[in-house]
């Protein structure tokens, strides 16, 4: 049995503690008595109790060296031969036509002589008594399916006569596929965990990175500053380094319960592949009910929150310095609480890629054409003849039907889609793009400031950099999705019906912050998408 220094420890009525999974074996064993009891206090339970992991203060808990992985109990027992006179040797067969356990020398006779050629041996596991039948004593070699448990052949005469019988063999075949599947999705789970482990490190690199270069910045603005707000630089340093370091501690936090999440599977593929690779049908089919439901996730999944930036203290330091110590007051309260109040992470529900990176978007009335007419809170476009009155901006496109929104895309992975009709251009453009005149410098995807995917109902095309390609086998759809890698250096396109199908996909290196542009043929509308994390 594991102790209160398991990863998932849980608390029995009694107040004693135990490894969850231990304890769940261990009393799997007093399913057909309905009484189960603590181990170590001996106290009884009816029903069994249901067991719920003690789950830690992430913030306040210290961090912990992982403990190494336990077998399930009562899968490894040693055992010794019955033959050996004086001092026993350890078994490393035993018979389940004897029911007696075998080292290395007694063994010899089930494989020399032809009195034993029906024997079957199997490896050691211990246990032997538990294929015996208790009520006739006889080996256990069929399954009844009617009561899903083994049992001896006077059993299918007596207590279990007409039920639905078959041997362990057949029933191990039948299970073990359900074992398989459990199996790999145990393993497509321990590496989509790795991988979310490094992502989340990689990230904090990104944070660290980002932080170092706020106070650089904020370092170079104060040094041109009068003697007079030296106390604010002394300030500002302050709230950028205890912003990084409380995000460094939460970090941690969330780095140590992946591990664990992840030791954990790596746990249970080992003892799955030692289930799978036993010669024993009684051993298998008896752990088959303690192995075969795959374990959910314990961490939920945890992003770098893209609104958490460092860059706004440093413009922030900038105002200070023209406005002098009255405005200063009033801007650094003000970053302050939005530092200390926008979470670094977010914690976001499993509920597929759709929504895992989804991002809400508005199109920026200073860059729409002046043929376009925003409405439903700026995420809905169409196109009029008329045109529409709009002020003058530098930002607005005067030669294109197109429109960029106004959230910056930087540093992380964001997710949107759009509905369309009439001709139809996506994707991302730098904030530097030109807006004025009918050229390749101003056209979405035509330079080597933008890439974009245009749709028509004649098919789809990729452009970047005045060079496009023609995708006539990519699927049709009235809805678009984008997906944007911007550490890994890619911006995916997906046609979005029942199923997503990848159109295209760019690989770039990224500069700046980029911003998602469209370019409108009668209409355009950005989806809502559920469980929008920011």
């Amino acid at each position: 049995m594991a102790d209160s220094g398991y990863p998932y420890p849980v608390t029995i009525p009694c107040g004693d503690i135990y490894c969850l999974e231990c304890i769940k074996a261990y009393w799997d064993q007093f399913d057909h008595m309905g009484v189960y009891n603590c181990p170590q206090c001996r106290s009884t339970f009816t029903p069994r109790p249901v067991l719920r992991r003690n789950v830690p203060d992430v913030h306040h808990e210290p961090r912990r060296n992982l403990p190494q992985l336990t077998p399930f109990p009562d899968q490894q027992q040693e055992s010794f031969c019955d033959f050996c006179v004086g001092r026993r040797q350890r078994a490393i067969k035993s018979c389940l036509m004897c029911l007696a356990y075998y080292c290395e020398t007694h063994v010899k006779p089930h494989y020399e002589s032809s009195t034993f050629k029906r024997h079957k041996l199997v490896d050691e596991m211990g246990h032997l008594d538990r294929k015996i039948c208790p009520h006739h004593e006889k080996g256990l070699e069929l399954f009844c399916r009617t009561d899903q448990m083994c049992v001896c052949v006077l059993c299918t005469v007596r207590e279990h006569r007409g039920h639905n019988i078959t041997s362990a063999e057949e029933e191990r075949i039948e299970k073990q596929k359900t074992l398989v599947v459990t199996q790999t999705e145990v393993q497509h789970l321990m590496q989509e965990r790795a991988k979310e482990l490094q992502e989340l490190k990689h990230n904090v690199d990104f944070l660290k990175s980002a932080a170092q270069r706020a106070q650089t910045e904020c370092d170079k603005t104060f040094h041109e500053m009068l003697q007079a707000v030296e106390r604010w630089k002394s300030e500002i340093n302050q709230m950028i380094m205890s912003n990084m370091q409380a995000a460094m501690l939460q970090a941690d936090s969330y780095v140590e319960r992946l591990e664990q999440e992840i030791m954990e599977l790596q746990r249970r593929d080992a003892e799955l592949r030692h289930i799978l690779e036993t010669e024993d049908n009684i051993h298998f089919l008896q752990n088959f009910p303690t192995l075969c439901v795959a374990p959910e996730p314990m961490v939920p999944k945890v992003l770098m929150n893209p609104q958490f930036s460092f860059g706004d203290i440093s413009k922030t330091a900038m105002d200070m310095k023209e406005h002098l110590d009255d405005i200063c007051k009033k801007e650094l309260s003000k970053i302050s609480k939005t530092a200390s109040e926008t979470p670094v992470y977010i914690l976001l529900p499993r509920n597929g890629n759709r929504v895992k990176y989804a991002c809400r978007l508005t199109f920026d009335p200073n860059t729409v054409y002046k043929e376009l007419v925003l409405s439903e809170g700026n995420r809905r476009i169409t196109r009029k003849k008329a045109v529409q009155f709009y002020p003058d901006h530098p930002e607005r496109f005067d030669g294109f039907s197109q429109v960029l929104c106004k959230e910056p895309l930087t540093g992380f992975r964001f997710y949107w889609e759009a509905e369309w009709s009439g001709e139809f251009s996506v994707g991302v453009a730098y904030r530097s793009i030109s807006r004025k005149g009918k050229n390749s410098h101003s056209l979405l995807g035509y330079n080597e400031r933008s890439w974009s995917l245009l749709c028509s109902d004649a098919g789809y095309s990729a452009w970047h950099n005045k060079v496009d390609r023609d995708l006539p086998s990519a699927p049709r759809a009235s809805r678009i999705g984008v997906y944007l890698d911007y550490a890994g250096k890619a911006v995916s396109f997906y046609s979005v019906s029942e199923s997503m199908e990848l159109i295209h996909k760019f690989k770039a290196e990224f500069s700046e912050p980029l911003f998602a542009g469209f370019g409108v043929g009668s209409s355009v509308w950005l989806c809502q998408l559920k469980n929008t994390s920011y």
